[in-house]
């Protein structure tokens, strides 16, 4: 058992080693350039920070690399239009909450590293209880290059003015599952609530919880950003400014000159 255990180890590493190759040679454009980049609640002065990969909790389970501030950046394009989508949920009683924003290429990397690294699973009882780790690059849950890079992705929720709490959305940001799926129990494109999954996933939620991701994803979508067929939480600016553009610069509070 041990000896295949060592051969699996070896594998996945060898395969993350050709990866963050193939990683640094399909970048394009890396810039430090951060004249096109706003810290995000300037432009948003109303959303709640919670920068997820600036702490502990998340799945890796430490600081991710270039998070060197608690902030949130985005293009100003995509902060424009993340202002709309404020003041339109505002006016239904709730504020944005934000997770993530514009994410370095480094960051990614980190996960790529940690992925490989197949014993590490301090988190998995918080993120991915129902996976083993090693299949995380083979289903897709680790990238090797993200859309948050470019700058104008971001993973949001929705904070309810009334209860003084986030929106209860049925599941926790990060959750390696069809569980966070946006048509997991219902149809996103009608808000038609199934209370069934097509999947052998145990779990489900109620029609409030899909009803409360609806939310958001309406309101996101009115204002110009597309969705991702496995997070609730994550859209991207449809009309991106830098589609071929990987940044590299630091998450950190911009300067009023930047």
């Amino acid at each position: 058992m041990m000896k295949k255990l060592l051969v699996l180890i070896c594998a996945v590493l060898a395969v993350s080693s050709c990866r963050k190759s193939n990683v640094e040679e399909s970048v394009i454009n890396p810039t430090e350039d951060t004249s096109q980049f706003v810290t995000l609640t300037d432009a948003v002065p109303d959303a709640i920070l919670e920068i997820r990969y600036y702490g502990t909790y998340n799945f890796v389970g430490t600081r991710i690399d270039g998070y060197e501030q608690p902030t949130a950046l985005l293009t100003k394009q995509a902060a424009d239009s993340l202002r709309a989508v404020s003041d339109d949920v505002k006016s239904l009683g709730y504020r944005l909450k934000i997770y993530d924003a514009y994410r370095p290429q480094r960051g990614v990397d980190h996960f790529v590293r940690w992925a490989a690294d197949i014993p590490d699973t301090l988190m998995k009882t918080y993120f991915y209880p129902d996976l083993d780790k090693s299949v995380l690059f083979e289903q897709e849950y680790i990238y090797e290059k993200s859309g948050h890079t470019r700058g104008s992705t971001v993973d949001l929720t929705l904070f309810d003015m009334a209860t003084e709490k986030e929106l209860d959305m049925g599941g926790t940001f990060d959750w390696f599952g069809i569980e966070s799926h946006p048509d997991f129990c219902g149809n996103p494109e009608t808000g038609e609530y199934t209370g069934k999954d097509s999947s052998t996933s145990r779990r489900t939620i109620t029609e409030q919880q899909f009803k409360n991701r609806m939310i958001l994803r309406q309101a996101m979508l009115r204002h110009g950003f597309k969705p991702l067929d496995s997070e609730w939480w994550h859209f991207t600016l449809k009309d991106e400014p830098f589609p071929d553009t990987y940044f590299t610069f630091p998450v950190r509070q911009l300067s009023v000159e930047s």
